[in-house]
């Protein structure tokens, strides 16, 4: 019996120290773990989101922010009533209460209430904090906010519920933008109760990086209001819009319509939202293609602009006669003529002098046969005709503007090419990356892609596009003391089928100013624009010229009355100019009347001290000349 109580006692004191050893090495070796293991059983965390990124125009002005919101969370086990809770907040949410009873019956430790409950209203979170809901919580978030409605709204893109980028710039940084969650941990029992013994942790979120666009939003606002004005008059079926800085490649300003507002997304189809046409819409560009053949032609050395060429009024390629835009022809006229007028037969002789094997070579040299590369998604790289079916009439037609299609991006790029002295620039949009705590992150530099031309020939072209505008066919998109080159463009639309639409025509105008040393290149293109003659020159030339005139004053460009090309008055059609004399220090008796324009006088002193406009700027026959008197 003895023995027999020796080996228990023994037994037992092996199990006792076996106890105690284990208990030790909880307690001094293994704490942490278990400690780590305990906490991720207790903890509840409740996600905090801070800001998204902002983005900036170039100016620092704020064109996408956030606003304070709320969204509903629940930890499941602390709701008492499942149901009455669900038809409660059906009932401030606008929901059905079955779906978030599906919500409430997870077993999940924290429920996030979304859709439904994500980033609901100050009204809906004030009703849903008033009431106490038990396992109910409301946690800080935000949501997007676009200040301007639908102004750039396809460039800037939206956001999902989950504040993910889904199109835009918004889709193309979204890494940049997307902010690092946060939460707010609370402990609780098995049964999800509270355990008023613990203290709640708060893990601060990291807010996105801020962009800052090379937009200029006064820019952007100046094309807009342009735009709008020929919406109203016009009604066509699609607008594209560009401004873009011919030294740098920067995107100034950029517009699609039909527009659409990103914080309502979910009411336009999505091929509203999706496309932003200037840099996805192809189409047979017209004579503003002719840019890209004259300067070919140039480069090669193949005619000299005073040399004559004849237009009957058509030209026979192959088999097929191929007309004039202008019946009748323009008859004999210079090559520096031919472009003027925008003459198609004298393109076509230009094509045939440059040949299949080196006009495909330049269309590649100029980007035409790949996308730009600017830094945004939907960029289409246009449908070029291969090289191996080109023959004399499709060279002929591709020659001013047919049968292969290009993106106005394209265009535009390829244009500044061949008049900022040769230089092939790589567009874009995104110009700085900043911290949240404004460290500079990031900084784009222009991009040079190659040489195209030499600096001869863009000399030339500078010249020749300024004759277009002053002389041509882009008079009505003259400016006085604006030195503005330009080519206009009148496309016969393409149907589904194949065969061009009778009557329906994409007008447009490439705009260059001030063509002594270019600042900024504009496109303009007016699909379908109904009750209205159907010219490039008529619709969309005014409007472009309306754009540059307004954009350089903002610029602070100086204009230049002495060098300008002088326009070519047509008596039925143009309102002649005069040069403002210097009224400052004469007296009323002095100045003597004019039968050009008018005199108004404010003041009764005895000279004029002030008058505007200045002295040597131009003014139209009809209009008034204000001089203060003190």
């Amino acid at each position: 019996m003895k023995k027999r109580i020796g080996i228990v006692i023994i037994g037992f004191l092996l199990l006792f120290s076996a106890l105690v050893i284990k208990l030790g090495y909880i307690t001094f070796i293994d704490s942490n773990k278990i400690n780590i293991l305990a906490d991720e059983l207790w903890k509840r965390d409740i996600p905090v989101q801070s800001s998204r990124g902002l983005i900036y125009d170039r100016n620092g002005t704020v064109i996408v922010g956030n606003k304070l919101a709320y969204t509903v969370a629940s930890i499941n086990r602390q709701v008492k009533d499942k149901e009455a809770t669900a038809k409660t907040l059906a009932e401030i949410l606008n929901c059905n209460a079955k779906d978030i009873l599906r919500h409430l019956t997870k077993n999940n430790s924290l429920e996030i209430i979304k859709p439904e409950g994500r980033r609901i209203t100050d009204e809906q979170a004030k009703a849903i904090n008033a009431l106490g809901l038990p396992g109910i919580y409301l946690t800080a978030d935000s949501k997007r906010y676009y200040p301007y409605g639908a102004t750039l709204g396809q460039v800037l893109g939206f956001c999902g519920i989950d504040m993910q980028g889904l199109s835009g710039i918004e889709y193309q940084y979204n890494d940049y933008l997307t902010s690092q969650t946060g939460a707010l941990s609370i402990y609780t029992d098995a049964k999800g109760n509270l355990m008023h013994d613990t203290t709640s942790v708060y893990k601060a979120a990291t807010p996105g990086m801020n962009l800052y666009l090379t937009i200029d939003l006064n820019l952007q606002f100046i094309l807009d209001s342009v735009i709008q004005n020929a919406i109203t008059q016009y009604d066509p079926e699609q607008v594209m819009g560009l401004i873009v800085d011919t030294q740098t490649g920067e995107v100034l300003a950029m517009t699609s319509y039909p527009y659409f507002e990103p914080s309502h997304y979910q009411d336009y189809d999505s091929s509203i939202y999706n496309r932003i046409l200037p840099i996805f819409y192809s189409f047979e560009l017209g004579s503003t293609f002719k840019v890209f053949t004259y300067s070919v032609a140039l480069e090669l050395g193949l005619f000299d602009m005073n040399s004559f060429f004849y237009c009957g009024g058509s030209t026979t390629v192959a088999d097929r006669k191929i007309r004039c835009w202008k019946a009748g022809g323009h008859g004999s006229q210079t090559f520096l003529e031919v472009i003027q007028n925008s003459c198609n037969p004298g393109f076509m002789e230009l094509g045939r002098r440059i040949g299949v094997e080196n006009f495909y070579k330049y269309l590649k040299l100029y980007g035409f046969t790949e996308k730009t590369g600017i830094d945004i998604q939907g960029e289409s790289k246009g449908i070029v005709m291969s090289q191996k079916n080109c023959g004399p009439v499709e060279l002929a037609t591709q020659s001013f503007g047919q049968t292969s299609a290009y993106t106005p991006i394209q265009l535009v790029m390829a244009s500044i090419a061949a008049t900022n002295g040769g230089s092939l620039l790589q567009p874009y949009l995104l110009k700085e990356i900043h911290t949240y705590t404004d460290e500079v992150l990031y900084q784009k530099e222009k991009k040079v892609k190659r040489q195209v031309i030499s600096e001869k020939t863009s000399n030339l072209m500078r010249y020749a596009l300024e004759n277009v505008c002053a002389l041509g066919t882009g008079r009505n998109a003259f400016i006085e003391g604006y030195r503005v080159g330009g080519k206009t463009g009148t496309a016969q639309k393409i149907s589904a089928s194949g065969g061009y639409i009778q009557g329906e025509y994409i007008l447009s105008f490439l705009g260059l100013a001030p063509m002594n040393n270019p600042r900024i290149a504009v496109y303009l293109a007016i699909d379908h624009p109904k009750n209205v003659v159907q010219y490039g020159g008529t619709v969309a030339a005014p409007l472009v010229g309306e754009i540059i005139e307004q954009s350089l004053n903002y610029l602070g460009v100086e204009r230049d009355y002495e060098n300008q090309i002088e326009k070519n008055l047509r008596w039925f059609l143009d309102t002649p100019t005069y040069k403002v004399d210097n009224y400052i220090g004469k007296t009323k008796k002095e100045i003597k009347g004019s039968s050009f324009y008018n005199y108004v006088f404010y003041g009764d002193g005895n000279q004029v001290i002030y008058q505007s406009p200045d002295a040597g700027e131009k003014i139209k026959e009809g209009d008034s000349i204000l001089l203060y008197l003190g």
